[in-house]
């Protein structure tokens, strides 16, 4: 995650006009650390959808939701407790494969929202109430 746009972003921003615009955006909004703003933001969330990206390459989007502040925020890391609702398991294996994940999380009622990309690992030692097991998430890019 060196770079925030891929080559083939950059080739249609270059034919449609829009790299000065896109770097702008990217200067503007793209962190690697969570602000306060963010924290509490998330604090606030009572959902959150999870981009995960399994060993054949299949993407998959899921919808995590729990208490209002149900990811919890351990200094720079994310913990999203998993509370296994279908037994799939599809998000937390893919992250024993593929650690690289997205978070959307999203304020229906303002508008806004907030995107999370990282590493991610499960971790057993962190208790959470409820949770079976625990993802923990290093942003790399916060926008």
């Amino acid at each position: 995650m060196d770079s925030f746009y891929t080559p083939e972003q950059r080739a249609l921003q270059d034919r449609f006009g829009t790299r000065r615009l896109a770097d702008a955006q990217e200067r503007a909004i793209v962190s690697v650390r969570l602000s306060e703003a963010n924290r509490a933001f998330i604090a606030e969330r009572e959902m959150l959808f999870l981009s995960t990206v399994d060993a054949t390459g299949q993407p998959t989007v899921c919808y995590k939701g729990g208490a209002q502040g149900f990811v919890r925020i351990d200094g720079d890391d994310l913990l999203l407790p998993c509370y296994d609702g279908n037994g799939m398991f599809l998000s937390m294996g893919n992250v024993m494969e593929e650690a690289r994940v997205g978070l959307l999380f999203i304020d229906f009622e303002t508008p806004r929202r907030l995107r999370v990309h990282g590493l991610a690992r499960l971790d057993e030692a962190v208790p959470i109430p409820g949770a079976v097991i625990v993802m923990r998430l290093s942003p790399a890019q916060v926008f």
